[in-house]
């Protein structure tokens, strides 16, 4: 390809909407175009790339026994209708009409109609297990897109679903995709840690999700060093610390004018945060919820919203608060009717609580569970935090920012149940297929790749999915010989199959050396006066300061060992 003939510009300055490395170096580089919030043009440079790492992503997934299919973006609402799943997506589900007023879904995600075709074409356990995927572009009503290609509303995934007879079958489809996972990150030269998740609106009883860690993540991940422990915030657990528990004491009312914060009350009583008892108000789908716990601890609201099993979970108003009859910064679960109560199991590692006494300037002092009061729901709904110590192996979490470029469930057998996705087993019964679903989105791929390889100039891009391999940068255009000569090695390169970029325009060194260090190209070849007159060519790596001189006589030749040895640094 010339450069005088590419589509798209390079900037010098970064756009004022970017946000983040990778969406102002793929808007700089012309790579993509907005359109709108969310929505993205690939130009002819970003969708060499992206189709690279769709190959990548194909080669892998038909290694591990995938078969790919190609399922429709439009889908009958009444399939999300009869998963239930529409609830738990929400707003973020895009729906139309068509002129016969049947309403439709634009396919966030494909688990219905794959698990209907699986219930039209499987009978019986001889046609399991399938591994059964597509690459195809999603929709997704995002309430805040942002971050470039990184959060959007319209992008390409891979999708894959597994189909199995029982759980060891699903076992290993899991570990399977798992693999297969690892080795796409490997060979896009993207080192991803594999970490514990919450499966949200997909559903399912387990899920991992891979994980970039790069300071510009939305994702926040607890880490343990010691025994490799990793999950989101989301999931994340952490072993309780129990503070001192004595003898109960018994129940106390204690002026604490003026003190509603956990840390005021706290500091006025003369006792750590870890011996009060925090109350939080929420609305899980219209219900008031009084939320109780440990006040040197943060309530996760993924957990809460899990064990609540509601779709939407917010923070309760001023109104709902004053309706229920309490008061901020001074109630408890003490006395509390006809409201749903909702612990964190932190409240029975320790005695003699300070919390609110239920009336303005009072609290309680020595309140003590079940002693004192009774919950509807305990359970498990700490924040996990740096410093928390592990469940697993005793010794202090620490936490670092990442990017999701993966997101692995074990779906069980709930949409199949629904869906009436059965096989017969060997002993001639009926039973519902058990599922998994395995996505990656490829932009966010391609993003994800920037944020961890790119400098002061411009994207650092691998070999296995750089736009071209060779900058070819000719200087001096007006000088005839250095002209013909550039193209001659022009032909020659692509004569040899070697993805090359010939820089024909009649721009300055400095121009031309900064386009090639924007573009992230891995191999720049430099044609000028001074390099004919030892006719040689200077060669000179993206990731290396060094430049080197090479013969122009078989240069094709050199340049195709110099990018084998490159991609095969072990051979």
């Amino acid at each position: 390809m010339r450069f005088s003939k590419l589509f798209g510009k390079t900037f010098r300055q970064t756009p004022a909407e970017a946000e983040g490395i990778s969406h102002q170096l793929l808007l700089r580089a012309s790579m993509v175009s907005q359109i709108a919030a969310g929505i993205y043009s690939y130009l002819p440079l970003g969708w060499r790339v992206l189709r690279k790492i769709e190959q990548i992503v194909r080669e892998e997934i038909d290694k591990a026994g995938g078969q790919e299919l190609m399922l429709p973006v439009l889908q009958p609402f009444e399939l999300w209708q009869q998963s239930g799943r529409y609830v738990s997506f929400g707003e973020s589900l895009f729906t139309l009409k068509d002129r016969r007023e049947h309403e439709l879904v634009l396919g966030p995600t494909h688990e219905e109609v794959i698990t209907e075709l699986v219930h039209r074409y499987v009978q019986s356990y001889r046609d399991l297990p399938l591994l059964l995927y597509q690459i195809q572009t999603k929709f997704r009503d995002e309430p805040r897109p942002r971050g470039g290609l990184l959060r959007v509303r319209e992008f390409i995934m891979k999708d894959l679903y597994s189909f199995d007879v029982d759980e060891a079958g699903l076992d290993r489809s899991y570990k399977k995709m798992a693999e297969a996972y690892k080795n796409i990150y490997a060979r896009l030269d993207l080192p991803a840690l594999m970490v514990e998740a919450d499966s949200g609106a997909i559903g399912g009883k387990e899920s991992h999700e891979f994980m970039v860690i790069t300071d510009s993540g939305e994702d926040e991940i607890i880490c343990c060093s010691n025994c490799g422990y990793a999950a989101n915030t989301e999931k994340a657990q952490f072993a309780k610390a129990e503070v001192s528990a004595g003898a109960l004491l018994p129940l106390e009312e204690i002026s604490t004018p003026d003190a509603k914060t956990i840390e005021q009350v706290a500091s006025f009583v003369g006792v750590p945060t870890s011996q009060t008892l925090k109350a939080v108000f929420y609305s899980a789908d219209g219900e008031f919820i009084f939320v109780v716990i440990r006040g040197d601890l943060e309530v996760n609201e993924t957990k809460l919203r899990n064990a609540l099993k509601c779709s939407e979970l917010r923070l309760a108003t001023e109104s709902q608060v004053t309706i229920a009859g309490l008061v901020a910064g001074f109630a408890s679960p003490i006395g509390m009717k006809d409201i749903k109560i909702v612990a964190d199991d932190s409240i029975t590692l320790g005695s003699n609580f300070i919390a609110g006494a239920n009336k303005p300037g009072y609290h309680f002092s020595n309140i003590n569970y079940p002693r004192d009061f009774q919950v509807d729901l305990m359970v498990d709904i700490a924040l996990a935090r740096s410093g928390h110590n592990c469940s697993k192996c005793g010794s202090k979490l620490s936490s670092a920012h990442g990017i999701e470029v993966g997101h692995i469930f074990k779906l069980g057998t709930f949409l199949s149940e629904k869906l009436g996705a059965l096989s017969l087993n060997r002993d001639g019964t009926s039973r519902p297929i058990i599922m998994g679903c395995y996505g990656i989105g490829l932009g966010r791929l391609l993003a994800a790749i920037i944020e961890q390889s790119y400098d002061e100039k411009g994207i650092i891009w691998p070999l296995s999915v750089a736009p071209y391999q060779v900058y070819l940068c000719s200087l001096c255009l007006d000088n005839s010989e250095v002209a013909s000569i550039a193209e001659d090695v022009y032909q020659k390169l692509e004569g040899e199959s070697i993805e090359v970029l010939y820089d024909d325009r009649n721009e300055s060194a400095g121009v031309k050396f900064n386009d090639a260090d924007l573009l992230g190209i891995p191999l720049r070849l430099t044609l000028s006066p001074r390099t004919l007159k030892s006719q040689s060519v200077e060669v000179k790596w993206r990731t290396q300061k060094e430049i080197q001189l090479l013969p122009l006589d078989n240069i094709a030749g050199k340049v195709k060992t110099l990018l084998r040895k490159a991609a095969n640094p072990l051979k």
